[in-house]
């Protein structure tokens, strides 16, 4: 396999050369380190470099240079590499262009000359930059290679499946590839697409995740019948709440029916987590949170699902989807919401087959050329605009309303109405999606005039409410009329106390069962923001903690 490539750009030859230098000692050995002295040059490199199909995993420019500056230069790069990272090298003086570079040409990050030592001021920031990379590369062999047709709602569910969690993989589509079909022709036992060829060489036919996991290192069987602390979702609240009881000891265990990250982990970018100015993605995020998990002790089991809570004495007994059991002293509830399906006829029909849920970051590169649909005016609607704006020809916004900024973040709204590609259609909804196999036009109403129209579209992509994955414990754990479960004060005065044993209230996140917390966006009055999911989880463990004392 080539190595990827690392690109450094200054006019200054010796600045050049000590960049290159520093690079060379540290990645040489799994990058390419290649060098010019001026953006035209570097341009005319990614445009070589792109016809030969090699990898770009790093573009480090200069700021200050003739002809063209380092922030035009990652802006054009885009073009040829769009998930490559970008960052600058600049001067104290030139602090504020790039900033400016990261919040509108979203520039990955910006080093400060000079940079010694380089252990400590350039490696570590560039070590991250390149591990998020290492997690979205698709190499295009030496990995799982999915067979299958593009519109298949099976194929797509594995191909999201393996994309978040993050496992390199190449699919080939029968219908534009000849060697995919080359290979589904080859296997007599072959009834069905997709067909998932593993790096053994072993074949599986039509498979669901959980038929997938085993292959690929993911456990979905636990190695203990009990727990300390056993935790149900791996969002960001779920996934503090595993770093925190790992990290203080809990023998804890965290059980995920989809992939680490939940719906946090489909975004795109999300630029205003503390601590990450020019922002990382859900999927970043989350492998950041694993691997502390795992360095704590913390048991992972996805894909696999809980179907049933039995309270029996002081424990809790949970049910899995396979039919084992594990119990625990403590349980925390942190499943998240599912996106709310479209209303809209025919939208049912065409689910992974041109209409998905989320920011399907797998479906990105077959939009190059075409126009995407986005429904949602939230903050993931707008980071998910953000990020396809760079794949597609055109991005349009469906809004029910009149404005963006009811329910989005003020830097996101700006940064749609700059982005020439955007286009928002206020007070549009869909009232029907049409197609044969696969979405090909969506009839639009505007809700205004009630005038309807018909345009061509092959990718939808929504962003609509949330409904709480509650659906399992409403009998043993008391929820609103939503489905959001009640903790702490909203507990008091109903109903759902009368059974309550102890001579104290409920903890601030713990529910009607002594013992049961809830943290993230399944909670009631929860705030529905990353930084709130990941806060109530860190402090839920200090109630596990009380809890656990008090036995």
């Amino acid at each position: 396999m080539v190595k990827p490539v690392l690109l450094t750009v200054d006019d200054d030859r010796d600045v050049l050369n000590a960049v290159a230098r520093d690079l060379r000692k540290h990645y040489g050995r799994d990058y390419r380190v290649l060098r010019t002295d001026s953006g035209a040059a570097a341009l005319d490199l990614l445009r070589e470099l792109k016809e030969q199909d090699d990898p770009v995993a790093l573009v480090l420019s200069d700021q200050r240079m003739p002809g063209m500056d380092g922030v035009t230069l990652l802006s054009e790069t885009i073009k040829y590499y769009p998930t490559c990272k970008r960052a600058l090298l600049t001067a104290y003086a030139d602090t504020s262009a790039a900033i400016g570079a990261i919040n509108q040409s979203q520039v990955d990050y910006y080093f400060l000359k000079p940079w010694d030592p380089p252990e400590e001021k350039l490696f570590p920031p560039l070590d991250d930059m390149l591990d998020e990379w290492r997690a979205s590369f698709r190499p295009g062999y030496g990995g799982v290679r999915v067979v299958g047709d593009r519109w298949s709602a099976h194929g797509h569910r594995i191909r999201e499946f393996l994309s978040r969690n993050q496992v390199p993989y190449e699919f080939l589509d029968v219908e534009t590839s000849a060697e995919g079909r080359a290979l589904a022709g080859e296997d007599p036992g072959v009834t069905g697409l997709p067909l998932v060829i593993l790096p053994g060489g072993m074949r599986l036919n039509a498979p669901e995740p959980v038929d997938i996991a085993a292959h690929i290192g993911l456990a979905t069987k636990a190695k203990l019948r009990f727990y300390d602390l056993a935790i149900v979702g791996a969002g960001p609240a779920g996934l503090a709440s595993a770093v925190y009881g790992g990290s203080e000891g809990l023998g804890t265990v965290l059980i995920e029916k989809q992939a680490p990250g939940g719906q946090a982990g489909t975004s795109s970018r999300i630029e205003n987590y503390l601590g990450f100015p020019s922002g990382l993605s859900g999927a970043d995020l989350s492998r950041r949170a694993v691997a502390q998990a795992v360095k704590f002790g913390v048991e992972i089991l996805t894909p696999q699902e809980v179907t049933n809570l039995t309270i029996v004495g002081p424990y809790k007994q949970l049910t899995l989807s396979d039919g084992s059991e594990i119990a625990c002293h403590a349980l925390m509830l942190s499943m998240g919401v599912s996106w709310t399906l479209l209303s809209a006829e025919g939208a049912d029909r065409f689910a992974g087959a041109g209409v998905y849920y989320g920011a399907s970051q797998s479906e990105a590169m077959h939009t190059r050329g075409d126009t995407v649909y986005l429904v949602g005016a939230g903050n993931s609607a707008g980071q998910a605009a953000m990020f396809f704006k760079d794949y597609a020809e055109k991005v349009v916004m469906l809004v029910r309303g009149t404005s963006l900024a009811a329910r989005m973040s003020r830097y996101l709204v700006d940064r749609i109405v700059a982005t020439p590609n955007i286009e928002v259609r206020f007070a549009t909804e869909i009232k029907a999606c049409h197609g044969s196999d696969r979405l090909e036009r969506l009839e639009l109403r505007n809700r205004t005039t009630g005038q309807t129209e018909m345009v061509p579209a092959g990718h939808l992509f929504a962003f609509l409410g949330a409904t709480p994955l509650t659906h399992w414990l409403r009998d043993v754990i008391a929820c609103d009329a939503q489905g959001f479960i009640l903790t702490g004060p909203d507990l008091v005065g109903t109903d759902a106390l009368k059974d309550w044993p102890l001579p104290r209230a409920p903890h601030l996140l713990e529910t009607n069962v002594p013992g049961v917390f809830a943290s993230g966006d399944a909670r009631a009055g929860s705030v529905k923001r990353v930084a709130s999911a990941v806060g109530e989880g860190s402090v839920a463990v200090h109630f596990v903690h009380q809890f656990l004392a008090e036995r």
